[in-house]
């Protein structure tokens, strides 16, 4: 199917946005290229000089005043009426289907089974989290979170050993060395154990931040009450984080609901051995 780039509106206006500009810029140039040769410099000098070298008071040259004017009154007609949010253009095409084949995703693959989940985890992991964590997940000694231990006892000590940045919630980032010794294995098996059973005194200094549920008071700090979680997974791609090679960005928007779901079912598996 052959395509013409004139029949789209967005083609037309640069290519008319385009030729606009190169005719000012040739008629500038000319303009002023002709001066260099005949004018000389008049007028009143300004006061202050750099090294001996002053300048004078004169107006903003025309060609340049037009010019900049010019270019403001078509930003404002491109975005108010040449280019309607509703007019066609590739771009809207473009997002427009895959919006379409977003949705048909979700809605093939919305009752997955677990295994079917970890197998699509699996392949967004080694394109989108491999390269930091490595392809077995094991954080390539130290260099990223080693997400073989994630949701285990020894991932929340070294948690609560090194702290947690980055995360963008409101009551701030988790300091270093908050706990240690037996308070810090002691919480650590609390939360590893899915915050059942009775409660350690020591949870009060978690409690803070993370609230005496471990919820995180409706979203000022993380709901460590899905720790070991997919869902926790979730919290993590929307968010980003900091680690030891960099920052990791949040994944909301790249990753559909149903691929952050297999990834953090992907994950799980990681640290069950699976």
């Amino acid at each position: 199917m052959k395509s013409n780039i004139l029949q789209d509106n967005i083609n037309q206006l640069s290519l008319l946005a385009a030729a606009i500009i190169l005719l000012l810029t040739i008629y500038v140039a000319g303009k002023y290229i002709k001066q260099m040769k005949t004018d000389r410099s008049t007028g009143e000098l300004a006061d202050e000089n750099w090294d001996g070298i002053g300048e004078y008071k004169n107006e903003l040259p025309s060609g340049w005043a037009y010019t900049f004017l010019g270019t403001m009154i078509w930003a404002l007609w491109y975005w108010t009426m040449g280019y309607p949010v509703d007019a066609y253009s590739q771009i809207g095409e473009y997002n427009k289907e895959v919006k379409t084949y977003n949705k048909q995703f979700e809605s093939k693959w919305a009752n997955a089974d677990a295994q079917t989940l970890r197998d699509m985890g699996e392949g967004v992991f080694l394109v989108q989290c491999a390269p930091c964590h490595g392809i077995a997940g094991d954080g390539m000694g130290g260099k990223a979170a080693d997400l073989t231990v994630w949701g285990s006892k020894d991932a929340i000590l070294d948690t609560i050993k090194h702290g947690s940045k980055g995360l963008g919630f409101p009551m701030g980032e988790m300091p270093a060395g908050l706990l240690s010794g037996e308070a810090a294995e002691k919480v650590a098996e609390y939360v590893a154990g899915g915050m059942k059973g009775e409660q350690p005194a020591e949870f009060a200094t978690c409690a803070g931040c993370h609230g005496p549920d471990g919820k995180g008071m409706g979203g000022m700090a993380p709901d460590i009450s899905q720790y070991g979680t997919p869902d926790f997974v979730k919290m993590v791609l929307d968010h980003g984080k900091k680690g030891f090679i960099g920052t990791m960005v949040s994944f909301k928007g790249r990753l559909s609901p149903i691929q952050e779901k297999a990834v953090g079912t992907y994950i799980l598996s990681l640290s069950r051995g699976e």
